[in-house]
């Protein structure tokens, strides 16, 4: 059945072609549209993190800072981070271990920079509980973590007790050679 009423007549120019009052239906939907958007955006917007986490998100160091051998905690978000200088015996080490069993396995190379080998930066808490590991404890020549007794190898890795994972590698990459850019 047609919704028309019995002798009403359509106006066939106005059935096809947009009149008048469509337009003012378009506009008012299309300020409708603005000013929700202009609303919603402050609500949106103060989710984004303020400018002092923001300035904090990654940091420069300079590596020349730390001699072979020796390591320097950064700070980094709020945690520990180790930036050590490895020896060559440590590398060797850690390399000859690739193959070893452990509980989450990864290749040295996989942990540093290409060409960087003896740069080694990694978080600073165990991944167990988040204790803070010291390093040249445990049988592994690495950290070890006297909380609960986690101890990883000379690579950051966990080879033996409650850890589940190795230490966290952080995005990183060198701007030069002796600066680099962590986060």
């Amino acid at each position: 059945m047609a919704d028309t009423a019995v002798g009403a007549k359509t106006d066939p120019a106005h059935g096809e072609d947009p009149s008048r009052r469509d337009f003012i239906y378009i506009a008012t939907m299309a300020v409708a549209a603005g000013g929700a958007a202009a609303i919603a955006w402050p609500f949106i917007d103060q989710m984004n993190p303020s400018a002092d986490t923001r300035a904090l998100a990654s940091i420069e160091f300079d590596v020349t800072k730390v001699p072979e051998g020796q390591q320097v905690v950064v700070k980094w978000r709020g945690k520990p981070l180790f930036v050590r200088n490895r020896t060559k015996a440590e590398i060797a080490k850690a390399v000859a271990d690739d193959g070893a069993s452990m509980k989450d396995p990864e290749k040295d190379s996989a942990r540093v920079k290409p060409g960087k080998s003896q740069w080694l930066i990694v978080g600073g808490n165990c991944t167990h509980l988040g204790c803070v590991p010291t390093f040249g404890g445990g049988e592994y020549g690495g950290w070890f973590c006297p909380c609960h007794g986690s101890v990883y190898d000379t690579s950051g890795r966990i080879r033996k007790g409650p850890a589940p994972k190795n230490l966290v590698v952080p995005e990183y990459a060198f701007l030069s050679d002796t600066k680099v850019k962590i986060g």
